[in-house]
């Protein structure tokens, strides 16, 4: 027997360690979690099994195999490093996967018995006798009306000829001819006459390896041939209901007595079939009426009703309703429902209501697109930035994904239950930015809301901040998030008390800080605190082996959003892509995939060539030098009004080929997006 420790209690140990433990080769020594109060730990403590806080505690020589389901790389690292030579390290992957072919295994076994219970119960049901021989004439199945019709106990014919028990059988004639006899007439030694029909059975090589008999008293025959139609109907019913419910079932007849049950009702109540089947429906009660004696009175369902069950007195909901064919009553069918599975359902929908709330970062490295080397590196950095608090500044152009890496480095982080903030620098007028950042106290200023207002930093706190166009902070922000920063501390608008946080800063920007601290504008200070982890991403035009990748992951997004169904997009569309420098970068990519969409006809399944526009830019060539100064002056108008006049001109035209991207036109002509937008509104654009 192989000796197993379990590290981790959450959903995954807990798996493992009922699985385990329904198995006679292991033999779980012990259970380790730092909770005790994990589920895992307390699952392990009803089972009498040792629970550690430290799996320290339960590492010994005589361990045959560890399995490790905390999905902590450093945790399976020391654990690999301190066990015995000989003890099997299992990671959680690895016990997942294992964890699903026991379930498989389980499921199969249950759909087996199930299928076995089902034809014993069909077989054993049914108002004619059944019996099979095989190939030398050994009886190997009589059934419950075989019994009656004969007058024999099923335990005296098994394994004897059937010659001894019906001299007269044509069941032997049957084998021998290979031929099927239909409605034949029997009278037995007790002078009891029966109709039967007799089946050879066939194997897959078409050779003879028994024979079937069906027989039923004659009067009964004709009582048969009037209720068959109900019979089919009946059967037909209760199988459907069985066939689309995981819910505990329970079936009776029209005088009460059980019929079926299913697996979830044993599961629930307590009662086994023995217990249930062919007794009165009141049998499951503890505390309450029986429904199904009720609706077969009233012949109206019933719904809602709160009852216990069984011996362990389990607090149920019942719904019975009746079962009526051609207007007469048949039975009733009841569905239970357990209370404590609903309210333990409850419970896990609403703790996962209150993790969404407070989970916003909603991507991951799995959704981070491209296996070139210029994406596997920022990829990497990224990764490893995750398992440290240290503050991450992304670089790289506007529409390269940088927002996706601060998702990513969230989401693997230790703070990925806890707020994730994100914050747009350039989109926040500098009049309310410090506000909006840190916070203010009532009564700083006027409008302030009363009791004053939690800033984002606050809001983050335990948490991450994604700090967007860090390079567009005035000197005076750029100041206090120096001092969050070095301090981990923050002084609201209008207070004067240092408020302690603890943040995770990440930061991005597509400007070159560097120019930036030359000509004054950023300081160098803050610079080297939010430098501790720098991260270039890469623009499109350096990486346009991850285009056809990145096309057909955007088509998906895209398909889902516009409801289409596009399957991909052709080798030559992708080759035209690639000869253009994509200044958008994976931005302009999804706008132009969506486009090429939208313009599509529906029978149309694959983007190619002729959807893709033309990325070619047309460029006038230039005036001769006398030709350029001589139209450069506007008689009548003043050097201000002429600046003005072709200052709208380049902005427009820069703003036309960027594709209205504020961001890439503010950075191709060398200002910041907050001048653009200034100049944008002087010259009425």
């Amino acid at each position: 027997m192989q000796k197993v420790m379990i590290v981790g209690g959450g959903v995954g140990g807990t798996t493992v360690l009922k699985l385990l433990s329904e198995s006679d080769f292991f033999s779980i020594v012990c259970m380790a979690d730092t909770n005790e109060w994990a589920e895992g730990m307390l699952a392990a403590k009803e089972r009498r099994i040792p629970a550690v806080t430290s799996w320290r505690k339960g590492l010994n020589e005589l361990l045959d195999i560890i399995v490790d389901t905390t999905g902590d790389p450093i945790v399976h690292k020391e654990i690999k490093n301190e066990m015995g030579d000989h003890t099997i390290l299992i990671p959680g992957s690895v016990a997942h996967i294992m964890s699903m072919l026991f379930e498989e295994k389980n499921r199969l076994i249950n759909k087996l018995e199930n299928a076995s219970a089902k034809m014993d119960l069909i077989l054993n049901s049914t108002s004619e006798g059944m019996v099979v021989i095989d190939h030398d004439g050994m009886i190997v199945m009589f059934n419950d009306s075989a019994e009656r019709a004969a007058n024999i106990k099923r335990k005296d014919v098994m394994g004897r000829h059937i010659k001894d028990i019906v001299p007269s059988t044509g069941l032997i004639r049957v084998m021998e001819t290979n031929r099927k006899e239909v409605n034949q007439r029997i009278i037995l030694s007790n002078g009891l006459e029966l109709i039967a029909t007799r089946i050879p059975l066939v194997n897959a090589d078409e050779e003879i390896i028994g024979a079937f008999s069906m027989f039923k008293n004659k009067t009964d025959a004709v009582h048969l041939a009037e209720q068959i139609t109900d019979l089919k109907e009946i059967q037909t019913m209760l199988q459907a209901i069985i066939q689309s419910s995981d819910e505990a079932i329970s079936v009776v007849d029209e005088q009460g007595r059980g019929l079926l049950i299913n697996p979830a009702y044993t599961r629930i109540t307590g009662l086994t079939k023995s217990q249930v089947i062919g007794k009165p429906a009141s049998i499951d009660i503890y505390e309450g009426e029986s429904m199904h004696m009720k609706v077969l009175q009233t012949k109206k369902p019933v719904r809602g009703v709160n009852m216990r069950v069984g011996p362990k007195h389990k607090e149920v909901i019942v719904n019975v309703a009746p079962i009526i064919v051609d207007g007469h009553l048949k039975g009733s069918v009841g569905v239970i429902h357990d209370v404590s599975e609903i309210q333990a359902l409850t419970h896990e929908l609403n703790r996962a209501r209150q993790i969404i709330r407070t989970l916003q970062a909603k991507y991951s490295f799995d959704d981070i697109i491209g296996a070139s080397r210029e994406m596997k590196l920022p990829v990497e950095q990224a990764k490893l930035s995750a398992t440290t608090p240290a503050t991450v500044l992304l670089m790289g152009e506007s529409g390269t994904g940088k927002e996706l890496f601060a998702h990513a480095i969230h989401n693997a982080s230790d703070r990925k239950f806890n707020k994730f903030v994100r914050v747009n620098c350039a989109a926040i007028s500098e009049a309310l930015l410090e506000s909006e950042l840190f916070g203010y106290e009532e009564g700083a200023f006027t409008g302030a809301n009363r009791g004053g207002k939690v800033g984002f930093f606050e809001e983050a706190n335990q948490g991450s901040i994604f700090l967007d166009e860090i390079g567009e902070l005035p000197a005076n922000i750029q100041a206090k998030l120096l001092r969050v920063l070095q301090e981990r501390e923050i002084i609201r608008v209008g207070g004067t008390k240092p408020i302690s946080i603890n943040v995770r800063v990440i930061a991005a920007t597509n400007i070159n800080l560097e120019k930036a601290i030359s000509n004054g504008s950023f300081r160098e200070d803050l610079y080297f605190r939010l430098n501790r982890m720098p991260i270039f991403i890469a623009p499109l035009r350096k990486r346009k082996e991850d285009l056809r990748e990145l096309a057909e992951h955007l088509i998906l997004k895209i398909n889902q959003e516009y409801g289409r169904s596009i399957e991909g997009i052709s080798a030559a569309a992708i080759h035209k892509m690639q000869n253009y420098d994509w200044p958008g970068n994976v931005r302009e990519l999804e706008n132009i995939l969506g486009r090429a969409i939208i313009f599509m006809k529906l029978n149309e399944t694959f983007i190619d060539i002729q959807h893709i526009p033309d990325f070619i830019e047309t460029k006038s060539l230039p005036q001769d030098k006398e030709a350029t100064m001589a139209s450069a002056y506007v008689s009548g108008k003043t050097l201000s009004e002429i600046i003005d006049q072709y200052e709208t001109k380049i902005i427009e035209q820069a703003i036309h080929t960027f594709k209205g991207n504020k961001t890439l036109t503010a950075k191709a002509l060398g200002i910041s997006v907050r001048n653009l937008y200034y100049k944008m509104e002087k010259l009425q654009l």
